[in-house]
Parts: structure tokens; C-alpha cells; sequence
């Protein structure tokens, strides 16, 4: 049926019939809120035109009479609640944007979450500050400040600190004891008199020298020092070391006129002083240059005065070894050496024991004398200010001058950009370079070296950059110790070398002290040696030095319990002895060398015991030169906080690091011996480490002798002896290192109240208030001539003054940097500013 066509219907096109929906059901079910009222009209008649058989048409088929009517025209329906959609490309971009910021969001909690945690693990979050250190809540000492006019004989001082019964720190001096009152005003109290160096009678001196001079001529010298007996009342005592196992004197002191005046300090540039500390408190300071006039330093070279001293001399002293050979060839006007040729010079002495030098058949009937430099470490951009120059003249002239040529003061001055100064390749640069840089009279000292110098004679060292790209081994930081081996190397005459700074003050006699520190150390026994190297030595805690030696062998044999040791926290070690739950030491007893019998290096010259440590009476090292004196604390570093720790290289890396030791603070003295076999085993098996343990590391790796020398050191606030010794030594066994509770390292903190450490801030401020300077708006001039009788109480501030200049023992300072003087005009500047000639008495 469906498939044939009915032939009885008409041939028209048909279409299907629709219905008028009710507007009503319309407006329910469309979404066509737009739509026109009149489409349904006018789609009615395009149908009617279009086709004869219309549905329409039946009009009895509709059911209601209305239908064939026109639509009726509506009104407007109202906006519905969103009156406009978005595009569909619109809306996919804000999708995308929406999902992109929430994935971002997530992404970035998860990084965050990331960071923190990072942070927590390594200490990095961010924490309220933490509470100052414990040792800044001590009160600060006072006294040191007290002047000439309170002087006391050293057994009366009554030392503010330490006290073994802890009172009230002594009185303020009362003016009323110390002066009379005239017409209502104060008169003060008479400074004593000061006394000749010459007079002390426990110095040092130079037995069999002949007397050296300024000039040609032999008559110019410089004024002997000047001291005071006794001390001002309630000087503190030092808090380490001590001046009695050296024989240091402690019964007098120095104020800066005694001190620094024979070296130009209080008379004019015109006279060839410094031209500073011509005005304010300087009552009793004539009596410096009553005996020997004012010395003019104009025309004085340095470097001659050393060279005619060691001539007037130089029968005193070992034999000079040729000197060290320059690899340039042959020069044609040079002798023939006996021997074959300019380079037969006998490295056999050159490298030798300190000691072997000069040695020969006469030795035996007369005992020649070793010589010594003290290298002073400069660099060529140091501007030299008044301080600077007179301490390089006290050096010269107490060290060499003094010592009939024993001693020579070197500079070792350090080119910092030799790219713009080619001294290497030009002797005229290299002349011009000190000529601008270092003043006129202490030229001739000078030895300039560079990195890039480094670098070449010591090739292949695997740098470990443990501070950083910025700080290479061969850099002045990390490889200070390679521009002295090689000075050592230049220089066969010197059995010895103090590495000095130029930032180090003593205000005592110089060839005093260095000769005081080289005896005691030659003095000590080997054995227990290296264990006191490892302490400090705090006589008000630790009580004589016999007692101190004694509890160091019982800490390093027995061991000590301490924060550190970890195995006193076993089951059962509450119950136990502590001998059963620490771990024994193994004291150092000859050579402690690295594991790897590859990493040892020319052992044959290696102090080697000749008993056994149980056997010996201390009786090895008596009398034996130290190869290494230094002025603080040999500690072990391994295990500590201490950032160089482990700045050590050349070694077998497979295996544990290689003992070593180290003091911070290069300033030391180092025989040949040492610093031969630290300039071969460098530039032969690469083997080198930071200058603060290099040294020390290859006297223990060679049984060589190293001695700490307690020199006394103070400290600017009230410690408590005990919780200092307990501070200071708080590593393994109670010595200094050898744990994370060193002092060395992250609690070094707790020493920048001492007058002897690299970043000290009480000794600065001590030298310059001793030079009568004001610091922190405290001391000057009117401090030391007036009294202020309305300040009271304690702290430093609070000290009326009127007590004339300082006067402090003998002590060793560092740093001191940058010490700006008040000094007058130079001659040129004055004559302009007057208008009148230099000659001119008006002027």
C-alpha cells in the first residue's frame, strides 16, 4: 500500500497540516523570546498562493470558528532573569581563564608547601629574633680607663676583675685624696715620674752586640722607651693567659707618649715627628727626650739602618747560605761558582733543619746565632696613616736596631690588580708600584707579590671553592700561606719567620715580647704538648700552670662528659662511673699523619719520639726550638661549626680527611724547617689547606714541635671565671674543637669581648682611648683633664674623669684599623694659609 501511489489523488504538491499551537503552550515550551507576532501571518498567506488544496481551507475541520482568523498581535513579554548570553567562544575563553587560575593556585601552594619545608629542614624560616648572648648581659669593666693621677704599686691595684669572692668593684679614687681645694677650685694630683726602658730590670737584652744607629754617621738614636711603675687602681687582671710563665712584666705600664713618642708621636712634621698629639693632656711627656733628643724621621731609611746593623754585627751570627738562584740563564759578567756554576748553591742547606744552616767545623767551638724575619702582611692600596708609621718605626727599631741585627722587618705588600701594574714584566713597574704606594723610609722593606704569582708556582691544586667562586686557593684569603713559603724560599738567611699583621698593636717593648714567647716555648716538653695546645689557659679557673697541665693529660686520657658526647645518653650510663661511659683519648705522640700511606711526603726529617709516651719524663722537646708558635689556641676543627673545616685538598678523598689543627689568627712564628715542607709538599703533591690550619696541619703530619704561647689577653666585661673556662673549652675533653660546642665556629660570638681576636671590638675601642680618642661619645681631652663630679655609678660612661692619660701593661691588641689621629696641616698647606714663608718666626 505505502509503496504504490494512489492515482485518484491529485498531482498538487501537499504539504502536511499543521496546527495552531496555543499561544499559551507556545510561551511554555519555546525558547524564542524574540519572535516576530506577525510571522504566522504572513507564512498563512505565502501557503495560500502557493498551493490550491490548502489545509487551511478546510474550515469545518478546525474546532474552533477563530481559526482561519489572522494571529492577534501580542505584547512584549518581560526580560527574563539573564537578558543576554555570552557568545559560545566567549565562554570557552573564560573557562579556559577560570581553569588556568585555579591550576596556577594549586601549583603555586604545592611550590610553596615545597619552599617551606625546604626552609624548615635547613634552619632558613623566618623566627623572631632570638635573645642577645648571654655574655652581653655581663656589666662592662670600667678601670681600664683610669688615668696616670690613680697610679698604685701592681700588689695594691685592687684589680676590678677577676676576684676570687665576687663584691662590689672598688671605689671611684676620691679627688679629695688625690688633690685640694683652692678658691673652689680642684687642683689635681702630680703625675709620678716615668722611668728608662733601659732601667726595667727583668728585660730582655741582647748579650755581645755592638750598638747600631740611625745614620751614616753612628750618632742618631731613638729615645728609649719610658714606663710608670705600677698600675691604676682597679685595673683589671687578664682573664687568659699569663704574664708570669713568660716573665712578662705586669708591675708597670705604658701610657702614649712613653710608648710612641721616641718614634715621632708629639712633635711636629717640621721636626720629623708625626706632627700628633702635640696639644691636650700631656703633663710629665718632656721626659721622653730629656736623655736623647727628638729624633728627625725624614730622612731615615729603614732598610739601610737593618743592613748596617747586621754588618756591625754580623760575627755574631750562622754563616750566610748563598742566596737563592734566579732561573734566568747565565750573565756573562757573573763569576763562575767553585762549584760548576751559579745554580750549585747546596739546596741541602736551604732546605734543611732550622739550625743546619752554617753549620761547619768551627760550629762546635763557638755558638753562632740564628736570625730572624718578622714579615709584616700588607697590600699595596693600604693607605698609611700617623699610627701605622709609628708602629712600623717601633718595630724596626726594638726588633733589629735593638737586637743587633737578630731580627729584620719585612713588608710582604700584595699587588691587588697586577692587570694594571705588570711588576713582573717590567722592573720599573714594580719599582714604581712601591714608590706610590708605600711611604719613603719604609721602601726598601718591601717584597711584592700577587695572585697570578701564586698561581703559577703552585699549579694543579684541585680547588674545593669552599667560600665561594670569588675566593680562590690561590687568592689572598684562602692562600696567604703561599706567598710566605715562597718568601721563605727566597730568603735561606732566616732560620725563622713571624708572619705579623699590620693590624696588631702591643704597647709594650716589641724584642721583649718576641723573645720572652720564643724561650718559654723552647722550654716545653713534648709530651701532653698538643693536648694545652688545645686549651685556653684561665689562671682565676684553672689556677697554676702545673694544675692546668695536670688537668689536661686527666681530660685527654680519661675523657670528659660533655654536651657533645653522645654515648653518655646509653641505657644505664646514669648508673656508671664516668670513666665507663666515655670514650678514652689517644694523645699525640710523634707524627700523626693522613691514613693513605700515599698522601705522606718527604717523612725522613719527621720528629719521631725516641720512647715510648708511657716512658718518657717529659723530658723530649726540652731545649728544642718550637717549628710553630702561635698566639692562640692548636684546636681540631673536626666536628665543629667552623666554616673552613674542611678546606683541605690533595688527599685522598676515598678515605676520612686527614687529622689537622688549626688557629684562627695567622699570626705565629714558623721555623724553615715547616715552611719548606709546606712550600714542597704544595708545589709537589698539591697537598694545601686554609692559611688558619696549613700550618699547623704539617706539624702534626710531621711530628714537627707547635706551641701555643698563653700571652695574656682581657676581656671588656665582668665573666664569671668558671662559665668562662667552661665556655672557652667547651669541645671534646674539655679542650677547645673537636665538637659541634667549640668556641670556634658559630659561638665565637662569645670572644669578641677579648683584646686578642680577628673581629674583637673591645681592643679597638681600648688602643684608641688609650691614644686619647673619643669613642662612643666617651674619653677625649676633657675627659682625661676635667672631672665630672655629676656622673656616678657604674658603667663606662658614667666615669667622671679627670684622671689623667691611660696607662695599660704590656698587651697585644687585634684589630686595630683606621686609626684617624687629629694632625696638623703639612708645611706647604700652613705657609699658604698664612701667607708667610715656612722659615718666617711669625708664621
Amino acid at each position: 500500500m505505502g509503496l504504490v501511489s494512489n492515482p485518484l489523488r491529485s498531482r498538487d504538491q501537499r504539504l502536511p497540516l499543521y496546527q495552531k499551537i496555543d499561544p499559551s503552550t507556545k510561551e511554555r515550551y519555546s525558547d524564542d523570546e524574540y519572535e516576530s507576532p506577525s510571522s504566522d501571518t504572513e507564512s498563512d498567506r505565502t501557503f495560500a498562493t502557493l498551493s490550491p488544496c490548502r489545509s487551511r481551507d478546510v474550515s469545518a475541520a478546525s474546532p474552533k470558528p477563530g481559526f482561519l482568523f489572522s494571529a492577534k498581535h501580542r505584547s512584549a513579554r518581560k526580560a527574563a532573569l539573564y537578558p543576554y548570553r555570552l557568545p559560545t567562544k566567549v565562554s570557552r575563553y573564560v573557562f579556559l581563564a577560570v581553569l588556568l587560575t585555579l591550576l596556577l593556585m594549586i601549583l603555586s601552594l604545592v611550590r610553596a608547601s615545597q619552599v617551606e619545608n625546604w626552609k624548615v629542614a635547613n634552619g632558613k624560616i623566618l623566627t623572631a629574633p632570638p635573645p642577645p648572648p648571654v655574655w652581653e648581659k655581663f656589666t662592662f669593666l670600667k678601670r681600664y680607663y683610669g688615668g696616670l693621677r690613680t697610679l698604685r704599686p701592681f700588689a695594691d691595684s685592687e684589680p676590678e676583675y677577676p676576684r676570687a669572692r665576687e663584691a662590689e668593684p672598688p671605689a671611684a679614687p676620691r679627688q679629695a685624696s688625690d688633690s685640694s681645694q683652692r678658691g673652689g677650685r680642684t687642683e689635681r694630683r702630680n703625675v709620678a715620674d716615668s722611668k728608662s726602658w733601659h732601667d726595667y730590670p727583668t728585660r730582655s737584652v741582647e748579650s755581645g752586640m755592638q750598638q747600631c744607629f740611625l745614620d751614616d754617621a753612628n750618632k742618631i738614636r731613638p729615645p728609649p722607651l719610658r714606663y710608670f711603675d705600677g698600675r691604676p687602681l682597679g685595673f683589671p687582671e687578664n682573664a687568659a693567659g699569663s704574664y708570669e710563665i713568660l716573665k712578662l712584666p705586669e708591675d708597670i705600664c705604658f701610657e702614649r707618649f712613653g710608648r710612641l713618642g721616641p718614634y715621632g708621636f708629639g712633635y711636629s712634621t717640621r721636626a720629623g715627628g708625626l706632627g700628633t698629639g702635640e696639644h691636650g693632656e700631656n703633663e710629665a711627656s718632656e721626659a721622653v727626650w730629656e736623655s736623647v733628643p727628638r729624633v728627625d724621621y725624614r730622612h731615615v731609611d729603614w732598610a739601610d739602618v737593618q743592613r748596617r746593623c747586621f754588618q756591625a754585627n754580623a760575627g755574631r751570627f750562622k754563616e750566610l747560605p748563598p742566596p737563592t738562584p734566579s732561573p734566568h740563564g747565565f750573565y756573562v759578567s757573573d763569576a763562575r761558582s767553585p762549584s760548576g756554576g751559579p745554580g750549585a748553591t747546596g739546596q741541602k742547606k736551604i732546605n734543611g733543619r732550622a739550625g743546619a744552616v752554617g753549620s761547619g767545623k768551627g760550629a762546635a767551638k763557638t755558638k753562632k746565632l740564628s736570625r730572624t724575619a718578622v714579615v709584616v702582611r700588607c697590600w699595596d692600596e693600604y693607605l698609611f696613616r700617623e699610627d701605622d708609621i709609628a708602629n712600623i718605626r717601633a718595630m724596626v727599631s726594638e726588633l733589629s736596631v735593638a737586637s743587633g741585627g737578630r731580627y729584620d722587618v719585612h713588608l710582604l705588600v700584595q699587588v691587588k690588580n697586577d692587570a694594571r701594574h705588570p711588576v713582573w714584566a717590567d722592573q720599573e713597574a714594580y719599582e714604581k708600584r712601591i714608590r706610590d704606594a708605600i711611604p719613603e723610609e719604609f721602601r726598601g722593606l718591601v717584597t711584592l707579590w700577587t695572585e697570578t704569582q701564586m698561581l703559577s708556582l703552585y699549579q694543579g691544586i684541585h680547588d674545593l671553592w669552599s667560600r665561594g667562586p670569588g675566593l680562590p686557593v690561590h687568592g689572598v684569603y684562602r692562600g696567604l700561606s703561599m706567598a710566605m713559603q715562597y718568601f721563605a724560599y727566597q730568603h735561606p738567611e732566616y732560620d725563622y719567620f713571624w708572619q705579623w699583621e699590620m693590624d696588631i698593636r702591643y704597647t709594650g717593648h716589641y724584642y721583649d715580647l718576641l723573645t720572652k714567647l720564643e724561650q718559654w716555648a723552647t722550654a716545653q716538653p713534648r709530651k701532653g704538648l698538643w693536648e694545652r695546645n688545645s686549651r685556653f689557659y684561665i689562671p682565676a679557673a684553672h689556677g697554676s700552670w702545673e694544675d692546668f697541665s695536670q688537668m689536661s693529660r686527666v681530660q685527654s686520657e680519661m675523657g670528659v662528659v660533655g654536651a657533645d658526647s653522645v654515648w653518655k645518653k646509653m641505657p644505664g650510663a646514669a648508673d656508671q662511673a664516668p670513666e665507663a661511659v666515655t670514650k678514652k683519648g689517644r694523645p699525640v705522640w710523634g707524627p700523626l699523619r693522613p691514613s693513605d700511606p700515599n698522601d705522606w711526603f718527604e717523612v725522613e726529617d719527621d720528629g719521631v719520639p725516641e720512647t715510648k709516651h708511657e716512658a718518657d719524663r717529659y723530658q723530649w722537646g726540652v731545649g728544642e726550638e718550637a717549628d710553630l708558635i702561635s698566639l692562640n689556641p692548636l684546636f681540631d676543627p673536626d666536628g665543629t661549626t667552623w666554616l673552613l673545616r674542611d678546606d683541605i685538598t690533595g688527599f685522598n678523598s676515598s678515605n676520612p680527611l686527614p687529622p689537622r689543627r688549626a688557629s684562627i689568627i695567622t699570626t705565629s712564628r714558623l721555623s724553615r724547617r715547616l715552611l719548606m715542607a709546606m712550600h714542597r709538599t704544595t708545589a709537589y703533591k698539591k697537598q694545601f689547606a686554609f692559611p688558619e690550619m696549613w700550618p699547623s696541619t704539617v706539624a702534626l703530619h710531621h711530628g714537627f714541635k707547635a706551641v701555643y704561647a698563653p700571652h695574656p689577653m682581657y676581656v671588656d666585661r665582668r665573666w664569671p671565671v668558671e662559665y668562662m673556662a667552661q665556655t672557652y673549652n667547651g669541645g671534646r675533653d674539655g679542650s677547645s674543637g673537636g665538637s659541634r660546642t667549640s668556641i670556634f665556629g658559630e659561638r665565637e660570638h662569645n670572644m669578641h669581648g677579648l683584646s686578642w681576636f680577628y673581629n674583637s671590638g673591645f681592643a679597638p675601642n681600648l688602643y684608641r682611648r688609650w691614644l686619647g680618642l673619643k669613642v662612643n661619645n666617651d674619653g677625649g681631652d676633657e675627659f682625661e683633664q676635667t672631672a665630672d663630679r655629676s656622673k656616678s655609678g657604674p658603667g663606662v660612661g658614667n666615669m667622671p674623669g679627670g684622671e689623667g692619660r691611660m696607662c695599660m701593661p704590656p698587651m697585644l691588641l687585634h684589630p686595630v684599623k683606621d686609626v684617624e689621629l687629629p694632625i696638623e696641616a703639612p708645611p706647604e698647606e700652613q705657609a699658604a694659609d698664612t701667607g708667610l714663608p715656612e722659615s718666617d718666626p711669625a708664621a
